[in-house]
């Protein structure tokens, strides 16, 4: 039986905003090893599901068609940020926690 992962995946480390963040996830576990190409040197394996990742708009509809296609699946609750909300002009305190100010 193929096992699958359904998770919501992180934010872009690049960006400041959440776009790519707001969907569910299912991708497939690896069934075979990767086989290095003696010749070329390059990794290859014989599983093409590991190249498959179908995207939801909410969990219940990924769940929902894992049972459908009778996958195992795992799921990956999502880590919950914490926001450290501050004005633009805490920067500037003179009564500052994260330091001194040099200038």
């Amino acid at each position: 039986m193929k096992k699958a992962r359904i998770f919501k995946p992180s934010k872009n480390a690049m960006q400041s905003g959440q776009a790519n963040s707001q969907s569910w996830v299912l991708s497939f576990e690896p069934g075979s090893a990767s086989k290095r190409d003696p010749l070329t040197g390059h990794i290859s394996s014989s599983d093409t599901n590991r190249q498959v990742k179908l995207t939801f708009p909410t969990q219940d509809a990924a769940i929902s068609y894992a049972e459908r296609q009778g996958l195992d699946y795992q799921i990956l609750e999502p880590k919950t940020r914490k926001r450290i909300l501050k004005a633009y002009s805490d920067n500037f305190a003179t009564g500052r926690i994260e330091g001194n100010w040099t200038h």
